[in-house]
């Protein structure tokens, strides 16, 4: 069997090493545009060989569209009008309605699945792949009634053999939740980011001064802004909604602040002390 990773990064990387050690016998190529990542692909053992998009078609049972989400709307059609019969294509992107609606009509729809690990880290490229990265993380297959059953099958046993659990939805839902509990995350810590530093301007200081807390809070960060711009574009409406929420609280704890009413403070923060029965929860399962 061959496997193709078509944008080898820190997702599509993170999968073909997961699956190297149950099928040592299945052949990995990979597709990328950059030629350092082709190179740290192949010097990492993510892939054995590089191939074009083309050849990736021909050869591969199943393809890992592993791409940012702007780039997943532009291939993904292409791919499935040349797409052999038998062959299945699966993407990993963090949105799922603007891509399932653009090929929901395909004549080649069944052979492809809808997947979005909730996995990842704030660094990118495929030397920051590695095989634990999927392990006991909940991944989110959606409209599976419009995949053929045999591609659906062989896609949740790849995704359970690396360790995930998987879950259903439909593309309306997914990426109403991803706004809330993903993306303002991450527009929350570039925020936060660029506030520190236009404040800032020794960075010797905010280092210096910095606690885990902070660390912690803008390590997202860091994360690749090619990858993230296109996902909030592609949400946008669902992010402008939880952004719009987000800054209405903002600005009662400012108020609260401001006029030095500690009650409402008070009660802001042990409202939100409640998520920790949330995380305790997700910990569990």
């Amino acid at each position: 069997m061959v496997i193709s990773i078509i944008g080898v990064g820190l997702l599509g990387g993170s999968f073909a090493l997961g699956l190297r050690e149950k099928y040592p016998h299945v052949k990995f190529v990979g597709v990328d545009s950059s030629v350092v990542n082709q190179k740290i692909a192949l010097a990492k053992g993510i892939v054995d060989e590089i191939v074009t998009l083309e050849e990736s078609l021909q050869i591969a049972e199943l393809n890992v569209l592993a791409t940012p989400v702007d780039v997943i709307t532009t291939l993904l059609p292409y791919m499935l009008d040349r797409l052999p019969e038998g062959r299945t294509i699966m993407d990993l992107g963090s949105t799922k309605e603007q891509i399932c609606k653009l090929i929901e009509n395909h004549a080649k729809r069944s052979q492809f699945v809808a997947v979005h690990p909730m996995a990842g880290t704030e660094n990118s490229g495929p030397g920051a792949a590695f095989k634990e990265l999927l392990e006991n993380k909940n991944v989110i297959i959606c409209d599976r009634e419009n995949t053929h059953p045999d591609s659906l099958g062989l896609v949740e046993t790849f995704l359970r053999d690396v360790g995930m659990k998987i879950h259903y939805m439909k593309p309306i839902e997914h990426d109403l939740h991803l706004a809330y509990v993903s993306h303002l995350s991450h527009i929350s810590s570039f925020a936060l980011g660029l506030t520190v530093l236009d404040k800032e301007r020794d960075e010797r200081a905010i280092f210096d001064m910095a606690s885990t807390g902070f660390s912690s809070t803008v390590r997202l960060a860091k994360s690749s802004p090619q990858m993230w711009a296109p996902i909030f574009d592609q949400n946008k409406q669902n992010v402008s909604k939880a952004l719009g929420d987000y800054i209405e609280l903002l600005k009662k704890f400012k108020d609260a602040i401001d006029n030095k009413d500690i009650d409402t403070s008070l009660s802001i923060m042990n409202r939100a002390n409640d998520i920790g029965r949330i995380l305790a929860g997700i910990e569990k399962k």
